[in-house]
């Protein structure tokens, strides 16, 4: 069979493609440093790569749950010790007025200073993170106290903590249900106590005084409680922190061994190519010269 000069290009132009195909995989794998660049470079090793970078996602996204639930951990422990210190203010206050020979008025100005202590309890329990309530229960959205005239205190959240997720089958409460809390309504409200002091103070009652005194160290012990729990969650998120860190680092150093090109092979791969690319070119002038003799 007569060759013909058309079949002699487009078997040039198929070797050169080819060849210039191969030339560009080669640099694009020295230049990326990935050695599966598609389906058929190894398709295990992709199959394996997706599912190492689903891992990878998830773990980030753990990742940003801890720092979050950290970040609302810190923000209630701050709120819950400050809580602490408003009640321990209260009671030092307490004690000196059930001293029998402070007068009317300095009972009265004592008051007052429970009520500021009052309001500042209220504001402590309505504590934000990044515009959200952290005593709100899951309506995080909503200030969850109300400081009435009548200094009673109302809650406007719910009662189901707000929590986030740490695992595949494991949430953390980080936000918290304020109504348990602050104990509203139950014989140990921690607002009540401080309306039932100022009550006292303004009646020159020294007996109700004294008993404020005893209420105080109950609801500084709940405080203590709980701030003692925060503790323990803190601890449970730093520990899964540490291993989503180990986890994350294991799986990125799989991916690199799948997906990473070994550079100076790929370097070596690539100056081979370009040297068969450059003697394709120079075949092919020489043959296509020869062919062009035939019509001469």
């Amino acid at each position: 069979m007569r060759v013909t000069n058309t079949i002699i290009y487009d078997t040039i132009k198929l070797r050169l493609s080819k060849i210039t195909e191969e030339l560009n995989n080669a640099n694009t794998v020295v230049a990326t440093g990935k050695r599966i660049l598609k389906l058929s470079d190894d398709p295990v090793g992709l199959a394996q790569g997706l599912n190492i970078k689903s891992a990878l996602s998830n773990i980030e996204q753990m990742g940003r749950n801890i720092t979050l639930g950290k970040s609302w951990l810190a923000a209630s422990e701050s709120a819950m010790s400050q809580v602490q210190d408003v009640i321990s203010e209260a009671k030092t206050l307490s004690v000196q007025m059930a001293n029998s020979s402070i007068d009317d008025s300095e009972r009265l100005s004592a008051a007052e200073t429970v009520q500021n202590l009052l309001e500042e309890l209220v504001s402590l329990a309505n504590t934000e993170v990044n515009g959200r309530y952290i005593f709100a229960g899951s309506e995080t959205d909503t200030t969850p106290f109300n400081l009435e005239s009548d200094n009673t205190v109302t809650y406007n959240g719910d009662n189901y903590a707000f929590t986030v997720k740490i695992g595949k089958d494991a949430t953390v409460e980080v936000g918290s249900d304020g109504e348990a809390v602050f104990r509203l309504g139950q014989p140990d409200d921690v607002f009540r106590a401080f309306d039932e002091l100022k009550t006292a103070l303004e009646d020159n009652d020294i007996s109700g005084i004294q008993a404020a005194m005893s209420d105080l160290d109950i609801r500084f012990d709940h405080v203590a409680s709980k701030i003692s729990d925060i503790g323990s969650k803190m601890l449970r998120m730093e520990m899964k922190e540490n291993i989503f860190q180990d986890l994350d680092l294991t799986n990125t150093e799989r991916l690199s061994r799948i997906e990473d090109a070994d550079i100076t092979e790929a370097i070596l791969d690539l100056q081979a190519k370009e040297l068969a690319y450059q003697a394709a070119l120079s075949s092919a002038s020489k043959v296509l010269q020869m062919s062009l003799l035939d019509y001469m």
